[in-house]
């Protein structure tokens, strides 16, 4: 289990502090995936990587499992790391370059069990585990394709049995290995009962593996909801245009003309517009939305979306 309780993440810049990530309040139950979706420059890496800490985020509360990590010392975090792992959008560059397959696999499993024989027959089973063969158990990650050295991070990601951040890790991929990474990724979460938290930018990918979909903007949640729910009744003007933007093979259904096409480049952080954030590129904004900030409002048992259009309302447009 992850959950977080109202996150920001800060940059200090030359004309100001900027908030890539801005009040975020979630949580990930055992076995659930909550896919992380928004335009690049959202904040949705800032935000995977404050959870794991490894940016240092302001917080209320980060908990993983049972124990708070909001400010435990790094002497303190490093045994916690076994409990929460990620898997980073580039493996070329997350993987040491130095190390054989079987010794990153094996890296996390030094801390549990000392024995190098034991530590290899567990690495071998891992290996199985993520459809690799045993013949690369003695290559270099420059040795294996793109989608090889993937898995390699997928299977030194499980060894501790963790909860899992994913940040973007299709994304480098094609096609037909995107498909065979979500697969594999959803049968280790039901062998094991992880919880994913899958950053992405592309809500089509999110869709094949998410249980509920947050969407960002400019460092807020502005939708949360069961997949479901998302795919076939969008709340936010936001979420209604990302879906429109999925390729459709229709030829009566996916010209342009008939797509809600979003207008205008996403704000600077420096400057975010007052009121709703999103209003300066709403077709539906009105006065109201320029003037105060939608709360994050419940529209059904597990539903959220942060849109004054959806909310009751006393206040006249």
């Amino acid at each position: 289990m992850l959950q977080v309780q109202d996150l920001h993440v800060t940059y200090p810049t030359p004309q100001g502090k900027v908030y890539a990530v801005n009040s975020i309040n979630l949580e990930v139950a055992a076995g659930e995936t909550v896919g992380i979706v928004g335009e690049s420059g959202c904040g949705k890496s800032s935000f995977a990587r404050a959870v794991m800490r490894l940016l240092e985020p302001s917080a209320e509360r980060i908990v993983i499992g049972d124990v708070d990590v909001t400010s435990l010392p790094k002497r303190k975090l490093r045994p916690l790391r076994q409990r929460i792992q990620m898997v980073f959008q580039d493996p070329a560059a997350s993987l040491d370059p130095r190390f054989t397959v079987g010794q990153l696999i094996g890296e996390p499993l030094t801390l549990t069990e000392r024995h190098r024989a034991v530590r290899d027959k567990r690495v071998l089973a891992l290996m199985d585990d993520v459809g690799l063969p045993v013949a690369l158990f003695d290559r270099f990650p420059h040795q294996l394709s793109g989608g090889q050295r993937q898995r390699v991070a997928i299977a030194r990601a499980i060894a501790p049995r963790p909860d899992i951040v994913l940040d973007e890790p299709v994304s480098l991929l094609d096609v037909s290995l995107q498909a065979q990474v979500l697969n594999l990724l959803v049968d280790l979460q039901q062998q094991y009962r992880m919880a994913y938290l899958f950053v992405s930018h592309d809500i089509g990918v999110v869709q094949h593996i998410a249980d509920r979909i947050a969407m960002m903007y400019l460092g807020s949640i502005v939708e949360i909801a069961p997949y479901a729910d998302i795919m076939e009744s969008p709340q936010h003007p936001y979420t209604q245009a990302l879906l429109q933007a999925i390729p459709v093979m229709d030829p009566r259904c996916s010209r342009i003309a008939d797509k809600q096409i979003l207008t205008g480049d996403v704000p600077s952080p420096l400057t975010i517009p007052s009121g709703c954030a999103f209003h300066t590129r709403c077709r539906f904004a009105i006065d109201r939305c320029r003037r105060s900030v939608p709360p994050l409002h419940s529209i059904g048992s597990d539903s959220l979306v942060a849109c004054h259009l959806s909310a009751p309302s006393t206040e006249s447009p």
